[in-house]
């Protein structure tokens, strides 16, 4: 009983007491038929709650997203099921979808009556202002008496994933070089010509291709042992995303960080369509995966999404310094095509983000005048951007300075020459 009355509605509630107060009102007066009322408003809601909480019921939920990945304000449709599966029609049902406050407010519906077997599809659409992961639900039904007396709540457990990646931006075909990167485990010291075998073996490493096992050199020393495949040319390219949050300025959708993460996304997949093998790297030198993946790089026009979904969480550094200091993944990030999106950058850094170009390496480099970005309070000091992308220029860069209101796409145009370029305007 008292698990029943624990799920009267404020309104029965109210009734509940309204009939005590009417009840005390007529002892005092003497005034039967008045407490006759009485009992009946104090009954009702006890009656609904009995009702409610010995009903048998059994509900069935699911639900559906179209399309799970999605680009920033671009809606998603969201479909949730409900059916009834008892022998019993139910009562009113209300409906409610959990839903993240980065994708609007939590969808809420009304269902009048769900005959045995029934059941009923309802919709709605979702649009992120934010990029990230976001889960959606769990699904909540509450059935309600026809008086709205009693509400009894059954909860599901799944969930759905929503992705908001970040909008990317068409470029065009340039000359980048670094389309002749050799291999890592072997790179110019004997390039064959048909991809044939070294003749030494190796260990296995996790994500080697089973079908590359060396059984004799396995059954010879007790571990699992892979041949060294060597590939005539191999393209690589390492996107660097300055995430340091000192490096950035302004707030939200229309910080120069967002337009870094959009242009980084944007040259990843068209560097990923064209055949590179595509690595991301944050400002501390960490690699970005996709999700649980433990693969380097990405290639192919299927790699596209993965690579958002790494875009899609990247988020801003404490890091003060930008740079790869660990020597063994600043070799792989000399290894081919080196691509750069920076925000603010004194000499020290730029000279330290210049280190990372190889000697003969193609290296890009965008370099944000995040004055166009700033608040007055958090002015950066004048010219140090372009003094930075003078540094890196002087190093062998391809540097395009650019603004807030700098076309992605003409910039991209722009790495094709040498030298320090403005970005042209939107």
């Amino acid at each position: 009983m008292r698990a029943a009355l624990r799920q009267l509605t404020p309104r029965g509630r109210l009734v509940a007491a309204l009939g005590i107060g009417v009840i005390a009102v007529s002892l005092f007066l003497g005034q039967r038929d008045v407490m006759r009322v009485g009992i009946l408003l104090l009954v009702l809601p006890m009656l609904s709650a009995l009702l409610v909480a010995r009903t048998r019921y059994r509900l069935a939920s699911a639900r559906g997203l179209r399309p799970t990945r999605v680009t920033v304000d671009q809606p998603a449709t969201g479909v949730v099921r409900v059916e009834n599966v008892s022998r019993l029609p139910s009562g009113l049902l209300l409906v409610e979808d959990a839903v993240p406050w980065q994708l609007g407010r939590a969808q809420r519906f009304v269902i009048d009556r769900l005959e045995p077997g029934g059941r009923r599809d309802v919709r709605y659409e979702l649009r992120g202002a934010l990029r990230g992961r976001y889960a959606i639900g769990p699904v909540a039904v509450q059935l309600v008496d026809p008086f709205g007396f009693c509400r009894a709540t059954r909860q599901f457990t799944t969930t759905d994933t929503l992705t908001v990646v970040p909008a990317i931006v068409t470029l065009p075909a340039i000359p980048v070089g670094g389309d002749w990167s050799g291999l890592g485990e072997a790179r110019a010291r004997a390039v064959a010509s048909a991809g044939e075998d070294d003749v030494i073996p190796r260990e296995y490493r996790t994500g080697d291709e089973l079908r590359r096992v060396h059984w004799k050199s396995t059954a010879r020393s007790g571990e699992l042992m892979v041949r060294r495949e060597e590939h005539p040319w191999r393209t690589r390219a390492t996107v660097f995303l300055d995430t340091r949050a000192v490096a950035h300025r302004g707030e939200g959708p229309g910080s120069s960080f967002e337009w870094a993460v959009s242009a980084a996304a944007s040259m990843a997949c068209h560097l990923a369509r064209r055949g590179y093998a595509v690595r991301v790297v944050d400002a501390d030198g960490t690699w970005l995966r996709p999700g649980t993946s433990t693969a380097e790089a990405l290639s192919g026009a299927e790699a596209e999404g993965p690579l958002l979904d790494v875009f899609a969480t990247v988020g801003l550094t404490e890091g003060v310094a930008p740079g790869v200091r660990d020597a063994t993944a600043k070799a792989r990030v000399r290894d081919g095509l080196l691509v750069a999106v920076v925000g603010d950058l004194d000499p020290d850094h730029a000279e330290s983000v210049a280190s990372l170009r190889s000697g003969n390496g193609s290296a890009l480099a965008l370099v944000l005048d995040t004055a166009g970005w700033a608040s007055r309070s958090t002015t950066p000091e004048d010219g140090r951007s372009t003094r930075a992308a003078a540094l890196l220029s002087a190093a062998g860069w391809r540097v395009v300075l650019c603004g807030p209101q700098t076309d992605l796409a003409e910039a991209w145009r722009g790495l094709a020459r040498s030298g320090v370029i403005a970005g042209g305007a939107r």
